[in-house]
């Protein structure tokens, strides 16, 4: 069975299962050979368009990777951010912060406020809470929060002087030719694949995780959640890290600084050591290995309408497209 064949019957079996209505998923090798499976539907209403090649998703967490993350390892290796250097020394304003480090928030060692219980606060109500309430307590083992990423990208935005998406456009987005990849949306809300019915509402081209919708309404961007792009855009920038075009960034990631390492929940059981990536929220991942020269993509919209009780489905899935993938190779 080709690995086109697998993987439709794989994700054909996922869409039964209702774990999502449907997925687009793509790989990719350091000379630019690529793959994309779209599969499926935007929603379970069989009148509704089916997922294309360029569908849009929500990518969720894996913003705290690309780009905020990417970001970070850029400005450290360009000198401008130092992995010691206290977290104080940019944002002198936030209390409670225990001597945190730069490096304990790539490594999301430290955790405070559930940032989404302030969905209902204006941004700079959100902003100012987060500021006096600081950490919960002296840096220890990694916990996947929003707030260390959101505390990045502030960093970040106070470094370069500019706002987090235009870095982000400025470093990554243009230069790879990420044409349909956005924080704030300039696209129709009906480009995007829909994430969630929320009180009666559907949640579409607007993020999905609660505080950076919030911060959206007001056209703020955020380092934890928030980003909007395809399956060719994401293969373009998994490209670049295979191809070495961003040494430092791979590098970082593969030491665990702002991605996850060999992860075999999502990574499936033959990947290499080194392997890193990132899971969001939505039902999207992102893979690569450089030892074995491939990356992937998955995206869904595994939370529409509602947002399952469990990541078991979504996770299973995640492990056996990364099987299907790896076992390409022998």
């Amino acid at each position: 069975m080709s690995i086109r064949e697998s993987i439709a019957k794989r994700a054909a079996r996922a869409i039964e299962e209702r774990v999502f209505p449907g997925c687009v998923i793509g790989i990719v090798r350091p000379s630019g050979e690529r793959e994309i499976f779209p599969i499926g539907h935007l929603t379970y209403e069989r009148q509704m368009p089916a997922v294309t090649t360029d569908a849009m998703y929500d990518l969720a967490s894996i913003t705290k990777s690309i780009p905020t993350a990417s970001l970070a390892l850029n400005a450290v290796n360009e000198g401008n951010l130092r992995l010691e250097s206290p977290i104080r020394t940019y944002v002198p304003e936030l209390r409670n912060d225990y001597g945190a480090t730069i490096e304990d928030l790539l490594r999301y060692r430290v955790s405070g406020v559930q940032m989404s219980t302030l969905k209902r606060k204006k941004v700079d109500e959100i902003i100012a809470h987060i500021f006096e309430t600081g950490f919960k307590g002296p840096p220890g083992e990694t916990l996947y929060t929003n707030l260390p990423a959101y505390l990045l990208g502030v960093i970040l935005e106070r470094i370069h002087k500019m706002k987090i998406d235009d870095l982000a456009t400025e470093y990554f987005f243009m230069p790879l030719g990420m044409s349909r990849t956005y924080f704030i949306e300039p696209f129709p809300k009906n480009a995007a694949a829909p994430t969630e019915v929320d009180d009666e509402s559907e949640v579409r081209g607007a993020p999905h995780d609660e505080s950076a919708r919030a911060l959206a309404k007001l056209s703020v961007a955020a380092g934890h959640a928030g980003l909007f792009s395809t399956a060719p855009d994401i293969l373009n920038f998994l490209e670049a890290l295979l191809a070495s075009r961003f040494p430092h960034i791979a590098d970082g990631a593969e030491q665990g600084l702002g991605w996850q390492v060999h992860q075999a929940y999502f990574m499936g059981s033959r990947s290499s050591p080194k392997t890193f990536g990132k899971t969001g929220f939505t039902g999207t991942s992102i893979v690569i290995d450089r030892e074995r020269e491939i990356a992937f993509v998955i995206l869904s919209n595994r939370t529409y309408p509602k947002r399952p009780p469990n990541d078991d489905a979504i996770n299973e899935f995640r492990r056996d497209i990364a099987d299907i993938v790896f076992e390409s190779l022998q």
